[in-house]
Formats: structure tokens, C-alpha cells, sequence
């Protein structure tokens, strides 16, 4: 059953949607045709023209593709209308006619630049055009044709019946442009969906009664000008309804003041006595100074929602922001005192806001660090335009933890000098703890680019670089610099005995016997290349660097390591000492070459030994087994 219902329902809504547009100018026709007929019945009390206020709203709401079909509808309905009431003949109706729908279509086109534009009563700049073309502008352009032609509809009256063409003017644009500030909104707001649901509401309606009681009350009177009093009562209609319903009221009243002023009741009437022109001016200006009141105050009350939702959606990206973010936010005066904190929930150091939030500044600070926020304090309170401190801030449990706190000033919009601080704090603990390890990380790999991996000592790109910084060192202090060349005797014999694994093991033994005996901190020991290591002596003189040269040569043969082809059963070594004073335009190169030199002729004289370059004479480098007297020539 209830299906059935739905689906019925659905179909009905369906075709509804289909006929939408016919029945909206079937509306438009019947509406036009009621508001003619209304106030042509009583033509002494034409103080107010709806009709055209009724097709203009349709008119603003309605595509511009429709518009000809609701003009036509229009000029139809009011002309039967017209005929109905017995206004004029059939010319005269349908030259006014003519002119009443040319007035709606020209309102409608000043307001309507764009197809796409709706009206929107709320807004100021819409309120100020619809006063100037909706209510002004068309009455006074068609008020002016009419003023010329009204002759016409008084052909065969008396004189004095027939109104002057100023006065003409006057009823026609005052008739209707009451007609469309007062009617226009009002239809505007009854075709919108909202307001078509509640006009069933019996709520909605008793807020009228009020209105409708004190305007009878108020225009049956005739001594006490009580009209005033309608005004407060429209505007909490406005209030609590809407400008549509404050317009249906405001339209109610024009009926019930303009039917007792035409009767000579009202304080309107009593005012300007047998003078129905004058006391159809004064209604007029009554009706429209209430709608004018109505205007204002819905424009003023838009303003004032536009801006409580602005608030509204502020407060609710505030508190999105503030909720999810990792970072708690401290706005503070100059003198430090806490004017805001919000942001995370759990503050820094494991600390809840509330309790955070009483905890002095200072005291959770590091006292290593404290001297850096006191400057950075005073940067901002100088003139600069923020700070970022990493800092380590005290946990609850009395522990530290590494933050970092973004410090902005904030400064007096007028006059530039700073009012206080905003500081966005977080903890870095995790990112402290990855830089840690990647500084070590790169630590390793920077140890690793300048060590060699199997004998733990500098491999030849880490020899290279110190030679160049001792070279320069000792250019500037005019100190000698010496240098040794260590190369393991028959090596290729040794591994073609052992194997590469024992070479491999060999060469580490070496490499412990050089550290054993070089043991000053500046002193760098190197894999030179192979089988070969390299010594940097700074400030060594040539004796100094041959002693220590012979004392690795003793320390590797006091370590007995076998080998066969060696003619003394053991591992020995050959060693190549050269030392120079370091000059201007000279080179390092210079100093590995003659220690090389000094090697070969520690090999071509029977390995197991030390030799000492001589400058002065290249071939003759003089050198002993190790432990024997060594004759150096001078240098």
C-alpha cells in the first residue's frame, strides 16, 4: 500500500515537473487576472496597482526565453481583467494595458542584466536598483505616455471631471510604484520553494493577526493618529518571517487603509477632508515609507547573518585547524602573560594544556638553552618579524625533550610596535633522533670514504688531502715535513706461497707494527696502494724520520711472520724517508717522489731496511740494515 502510494506520489511530481512551465503561466494569468479585478471593482480606491508588481516578479524569476509567453499571458489576464471591472472600452483598455506590461517588461530589464541574476532583497546593492528601476524607473517612463493620453478616456465628461496631465502622472506612477515595492517582494518570496511550504503553517499566519486587529483598530479611528504604530509590528513580522511575509502584511494594510480613507475614515482621511487626491498621496506615502523601513532593516539583518555565518564558519575552521594540528598555539602579552593556548591536545614533554598552560615559560626551559629564547625575546621586542628556536623543554617526569617553537610578533595594526608574541610549539623528539642518525650515518660514510677497509688505517684519498693541508701548514711555518714510504718485501712471493688470505693478514700486521711505533696525534699512517703504506711526519726532521723508520723496520721483523722466499725466513720491510723544508711554487708531489727514490734504494740494496733521500746526490741514498750504524750524507 505504501509503495503504491509513493509511486503515485512519484508520478505526480514527475508530471508536475514536466507541466512545471504551464502551470506557471496558468498562475501567472490568474494571478494578474484577480489582482485587475480586485482593484478595478473599486476604482475610487486605486491607490495601489498590483498587477504589475505580480508579472514583474514573475518577470525576474523566469528565464528570458519565457518572458514573451508571460507578457502575452499578462497583457491577456489584464485586459479581461480591465473589461470585467469595466475600467475603459476596449481601446482605452487596451492601450492601458499595452502600457502596464511594457512598464513590468522595462523594470525587468533594467534589473536583469544576465539571464543567470535572481532577486535577492537582502542585499543593499540589489534594494537600491530595484527602488531605482523596479519602482521608479518603468512607472515613471509609462506614467508619462499615460499622462498625455488620459485625455482620451474622459471624452464626453465634464470638464472638471477629467484629471490635469500632472495629476495623471502623479496616481499613475504613485499607484504603481507602491504597488511594485509592496507586491514584488512578496510574490518573490510566496513562488520561492520555502516560502510556498509555509504558507500552510497556521504559525505564520498568527503572526498577521496582530497586525490586521491594531490596522483595522488604527483606521476606524478618526481623532488619534495611531498609524505609527503599525511600524513596529511589521518589523517583528520581518523578523521572524522574512520580508515576504512582512510584505503579504504591509500589502494588508494598504487594503485596509486605502478601503477607510476612501470612506473618509482614518486619520488620513479626517487629515486632508474632501480632498480624495491628497489623502491618496499621504496613504501612498505611508505604505511605502513602511516598506522602505522593511528594506533596510533586511538588509541590515543579512548583513548581520552574513557576517554571524562568516563567524560561524571562521570558528568552525578554527577549531578543525586547532583540533588536528600538532602544534600548540600561545598567543602572549609583552610582559609573557598567557592571553591564548589552544592547538594539541597534549602538549609537548607529555604535558596535558591545562597543566601546561600554568607551568611558567622559563622554568620549562633547559637551562643551556634559556639565553637563547631571552635573545630571541629581544629580537622580536626590537623590530624583527619572528624567531625559530629549537629548544629542550622539561618533561613531567623531570626529563627533557627536544621542541621547536616558532615565534611571530604581533604587532598594533595602527601604530606598528609589537603588542605581544604568537608561538607555535611541537616536539621534535623523533626528528632530533633521525638527525642524530644521520649525522652519524654520514659520519660512517665519511669514515669509510677515508679509511681502508681492510687495514683500518687512511687509504690513499684521506694521505692525499692531509699531505696537502701539512704541505701548505709547513709552507706557512717554514718547518720541515717528512714523509716515509713502507713497502713489504717479495709480497707477490709471500702470496703466491700463502695464499691472498694470509697476504691479507700479513699486510694487517704491518699496518699494527707502523701504529705501534708512530704515535704522536699528528702523525698520519696510510695504505698507500697495495703492499705499500705511507707515515706524514709534520715538523720531522730528516734523523727523526729515518729513527722511526728503522724502528718500524725492527718492529715488523720482531713479529716473526714466516716467509719462505724471504732469505731471513721472515717478513721484513723496506722504507723510504725523505724530508724537505716546504717552499713557494714547489709541490707535494715533490716529496713522495723522493721518498719513492729513497725506496728503491733501500730495495736495490737488500731490502730489509731504511733509507734517506739526500738531495744533493739523487743515486746515492745511504742506508744500513736496521739496528746497524747508518751513515747519512749532510743535507
Amino acid at each position: 500500500m505504501r509503495s503504491e502510494i509513493a509511486s503515485k506520489a512519484s508520478r505526480f511530481i514527475c508530471c508536475l515537473r514536466r507541466h512545471g512551465f504551464a502551470l506557471r503561466l496558468a498562475g501567472c494569468f490568474f494571478s494578474v487576472v484577480l489582482a485587475s479585478v480586485f482593484v478595478g471593482l473599486a476604482p475610487e480606491a486605486n491607490f495601489i496597482w498590483v498587477a504589475n508588481g505580480v508579472l514583474l516578479a514573475y518577470l525576474l524569476l523566469a528565464p528570458r526565453k519565457r518572458w514573451p509567453a508571460y507578457i502575452c499571458s499578462a497583457y491577456v489576464a489584464q485586459l479581461i481583467g480591465g473589461l470585467f471591472a469595466g475600467h475603459h472600452g476596449i481601446v482605452g483598455g487596451m492601450i492601458l494595458t499595452f502600457l502596464n506590461v511594457a512598464e513590468s517588461m522595462i523594470s525587468a530589464l533594467l534589473l536583469r542584466h544576465r539571464s543567470s541574476e535572481l532577486p535577492d532583497f537582502t542585499t543593499p546593492a540589489y534594494v537600491a536598483r530595484f527602488l531605482a528601476f523596479g519602482v521608479f524607473a518603468g512607472p515613471i517612463a509609462t506614467g508619462a505616455v499615460d499622462a498625455l493620453v488620459s485625455p482620451l478616456w474622459h471624452i464626453g465628461s465634464p470638464l472638471w471631471h477629467a484629471p490635469s496631465p500632472a495629476v495623471a502622472f502623479l496616481q499613475w506612477v504613485a499607484a504603481d510604484a507602491l504597488g511594485a515595492c509592496v507586491v514584488t517582494p512578496a510574490c518573490v518570496a510566496i513562488f520561492r520553494t520555502r516560502f510556498r511550504d509555509s504558507l500552510f503553517s497556521l504559525k505564520h499566519w498568527a503572526h498577521l493577526l496582530p497586525v490586521a486587529a491594531l490596522a483595522f483598530v488604527i483606521f476606524q479611528h478618526v481623532r488619534v493618529p495611531l498609524a505609527f504604530l503599525l511600524y513596529p509590528l511589521l518589523v517583528i513580522v520581518l523578523l521572524r518571517l522574512g520580508l515576504g511575509w512582512a510584505a503579504l502584511a504591509t500589502l494588508f494594510v494598504a487594503g485596509v487603509a486605502s478601503s477607510f480613507t476612501v470612506r473618509g475614515q482614518g486619520p488620513f482621511a479626517a487629515a486632508v477632508p474632501n480632498a480624495h487626491f491628497e489623502s491618496a498621496i499621504a496613504v501612498q506615502l505611508y505604505i511605502a515609507s513602511a516598506m522602505i523601513i522593511l528594506y533596510s532593516v533586511s538588509v541590515v539583518l543579512e548583513n548581520l547573518r552574513t557576517t554571524e555565518r562568516r563567524l560561524q564558519e571562521i570558528a568552525a575552521l578554527h577549531k578543525l585547524v586547532t583540533e588536528n594540528s600538532r602544534d600548540v598555539i600561545i598567543v602572549t602579552d609583552m610582559n609573557g602573560n598567557r592571553t591564548y593556548l589552544g592547538g594539541a591536545s597534549i602538549a609537548p614533554g607529555g604535558w596535558e594544556q591545562e597543566d601546561w598552560g600554568t607551568q611558567e615559560s622559563y622554568n620549562l626551559i633547559h637551562p643551556e638553552d634559556r639565553p637563547r629564547v631571552v635573545a630571541a625575546i629581544a629580537k622580536l621586542k626590537a623590530g624583527s618579524n619572528g624567531e625559530l628556536l629549537e629548544t629542550r623543554v622539561r618533561r613531567r617526569d623531570g626529563s627533557y625533550v627536544w621542541t621547536e617553537a616558532k615565534l611571530r610578533a604581533i604587532r598594533d595594526p595602527i601604530t606598528g610596535a609589537p603588542t605581544g608574541f604568537i608561538n607555535n610549539v611541537r616536539e621534535i623528539a623523533e626528528r632530533k633522533l633521525a638527525e642524530q642518525q644521520l649525522a652519524d650515518a654520514y659520519r660512517a660514510v665519511e669514515a669509510m670514504a677515508i679509511t681502508d677497509s681492510l687495514t683500518g688505517l687512511a687509504n690513499r684519498r684521506r694521505f692525499d688531502q692531509c699531505l696537502t693541508t701539512e704541505w701548505r701548514r709547513a709552507v706557512r711555518d717554514r718547518k720541515p715535513l717528512s714523509i716515509l714510504l713502507i713497502d713489504a718485501d717479495l709480497f707477490k712471493s709471500y702470496n703466491d706461497t700463502y695464499g691472498h688470505l694470509r697476504g691479507d693478514s700479513c699486510l694487517k700486521q704491518i699496518a699494527e707494527g707502523a701504529l705501534d711505533v708512530v704515535a704522536r696525534p699528528g702523525d698520519l699512517v696510510a695504505r698507500f696502494g697495495g703492499e705499500e703504506f705511507a707515515i706524514i711526519l709534520p715538523n720531522t726532521g730528516s734523523s727523526g724520520a729515518l729513527q722511526l723508520a728503522q724502528d718500524i723496520c725492527a718492529v715488523v721483523r720482531s713479529r716473526e711472520l714466516p716467509h719462505s722466499s724471504n732469505p731471513l725466513g721472515i717478513v721484513t720491510v723496506s722504507v723510504g724517508c725523505a724530508t724537505l723544508i716546504p717552499q713557494p711554487g714547489k709541490h707535494a708531489a715533490d716529496l713522495i717522489d723522493c721518498a719513492d727514490k729513497a725506496l728503491y734504494q733501500a730495495k736495490r740494496t737488500g731490502r730489509n731496511r731504511a733509507c734517506s733521500y739526500q738531495p744533493d746526490a739523487d743515486t746515492d741514498a745511504v742506508g744500513k740494515e736496521s739496528g746497524s750504524p747508518v751513515a747519512v750524507k749532510p743535507i
